[in-house]
């Protein structure tokens, strides 16, 4: 049985910067579809998030009347904003998807009961973008389950990697 990589979107290219990515979706939910979506920010957001200043833990997307919402991002105040200009960390953020998009996530979440979580934020041409998933939750034993699939795969590859080399390790490592 062929091993099911979850979806991503393309590799980083020359024009685009990752800044943040939430690693631990990836572990507790099985991704089972990726959009790219753009985000309404202001300016000292842009400036942090440039910087780098920017977590994704615990944080979701909603749908609401229609539209996309980021939920439960904090983007760190820009340090040479004081007081004027600044923004609130913790504000809900828009996310720019076409309508029909927008309508067809919100079936899918609401008819299969799925998860929307933000994967990653980087800039693209110039332009902030999320990586949106939609996700299916992961009960404890399914975690222990795609980590030993994992771990056993890498196994596999290793010994075919000294099986190809030829060197002669893998008549040193018996069990």
């Amino acid at each position: 049985m062929a091993k099911r990589k979850a979806p991503t979107l393309a590799q980083p290219s020359a024009g685009m910067k990752v800044v943040a990515k939430n690693r631990r979706a990836r572990h507790d939910y099985e991704i089972l579809e990726v959009r790219e979506a753009g985000i309404a920010l202001v300016g000292t957001e842009v400036k942090s998030l440039r910087e780098g200043h920017i977590q994704l833990k615990d944080s979701y997307a909603r749908i609401e009347a229609g539209e996309l919402w980021l939920v439960g991002v904090h983007v760190s105040p820009y340090a040479q904003a004081d007081g004027f200009g600044g923004h609130d960390p913790e504000r809900r953020r828009k996310l720019l998807l076409h309508r029909r998009e927008i309508v067809e996530l919100a079936n899918r979440v609401a008819l299969e009961a799925l998860t929307l979580v933000p994967l990653s934020v980087y800039f693209k041409e110039g332009k902030a973008k999320v990586e949106l998933g939609l996700a299916k939750g992961r009960k404890r034993y399914d975690k222990r389950d795609a980590i030993a699939t994992r771990d056993a795969d890498r196994d596999a590859e290793r010994a075919l990697a000294r099986r190809n080399r030829g060197d002669g390790r893998e008549d040193r490592r018996r069990p």
